[in-house]
């Protein structure tokens, strides 16, 4: 469907502008053979050929830029395609190195449980990696939207973080959840991917440790709408990069000289959940608040209250 979408607009264009330029051409023919300035009819088809004539360079400019658009898209799908086959195939080789081990040599039983811990850590990279693709091929295909639900989004956060230092071998203060009571009316799904994919983002691309503090705080002056903050402790992201990042297949760089595992999607998806469940997400440097290094993702929610769910 994507394919289809993006070639329709390239395709359409240029089947436009070769009849502009037919009906150009027989309006300068009509206008040799009248031949004659002085004529009413000369002048009429002349301002009409030149009309059409800025209609098809400025249609050659669009048709460049989507051209442009084309090749950068391809370009971040041979880096997609780069991340994926990385990604599948370190665990992949791994737990074959380590299954061979263990038929061909005796093991012994220490030995034995630190190849189950590595071989486990591996397949849930790959399930990881499997649950990406197909949370974006599920948005992508705009599956019913769920119904909404309420429930508490400080404890969702905190899940998200718990999960996210499993998934990640870390102390369980690598992600430090600051919020009070928050109950919400929204989709726990899609806001479970959400501030999934941003926590995990965050451990990612933050620092040495990482350090992630997500908190919540309402918003000046609308009663049912709070701010959800993801702080990170990395290099940061410049400004000019910030509107890019959350488009498909894009990661920063060249991706055969990248060493942070990812796809591409994981902000995407945070672009595309937020504006199903009618957030917005927003990017600050974090020296512009607290003048340390970092990223701040904030996520504006509608339909939102501090305190407890009430009957």
């Amino acid at each position: 469907m994507l394919e289809r979408r993006s070639l329709r607009a390239p395709v359409t264009l240029g089947v436009v502008l070769i009849v502009l330029v037919v009906i150009l051409g027989a309006i300068w023919a009509i206008s040799s053979f009248i031949g004659s300035e002085r004529s009413g009819l000369f002048w009429t088809l002349f301002i009409l050929g030149s009309l059409l004539l800025l209609s098809i360079l400025a249609g050659v400019i669009v048709y460049l830029t989507l051209t442009i658009k084309a090749v950068r898209l391809n370009q971040r799908q041979s880096n997609f395609i780069d991340s994926v086959t990385h990604e599948l195939k370190s665990p992949i080789a791994s737990l074959k190195l380590y299954l061979q081990t263990m038929s061909r040599h005796s093991v012994d039983e220490s030995q034995q449980r630190d190849f189950h811990r590595i071989m486990l850590d591996d397949v849930e990279r790959l399930d990881a990696l499997i649950n990406h693709l197909l949370d974006a091929a599920r948005i992508d295909r705009g599956n019913e939207p769920e119904d909404d639900e309420v429930f508490r989004l400080d404890q969702l956060l905190a899940e998200c973080g718990e999960a996210a230092c499993m998934r990640y071998r870390l102390p369980v203060e690598t992600v430090q959840v600051d919020c009070p009571p928050v109950t919400i009316r929204s989709q726990s799904v899609q806001l479970e991917i959400l501030f999934r994919n941003l926590i995990d983002n965050a451990i990612k691309y933050g620092g040495s440790p990482p350090e992630v503090i997500a908190s919540i705080r309402p918003v000046e002056g609308k009663e049912d709408h709070v701010v959800v903050s993801i702080t990170d402790n990395g290099a940061g992201i410049p400004y000019d990069k910030r509107r890019k990042i959350f488009g498909r297949f894009v990661r920063l760089g060249n991706e055969l000289e990248r060493s942070t595992p990812g796809t591409g999607l994981g902000l995407y998806l945070v672009r595309t959940v937020s504006k199903a469940v009618g957030a917005s997400v927003r990017i600050r440097g974090r020296r512009e608040i607290d003048g340390v290094a970092g990223t701040v993702f904030e996520v504006t929610m509608k339909q939102a209250v501090l305190g407890e769910p009430t009957e």
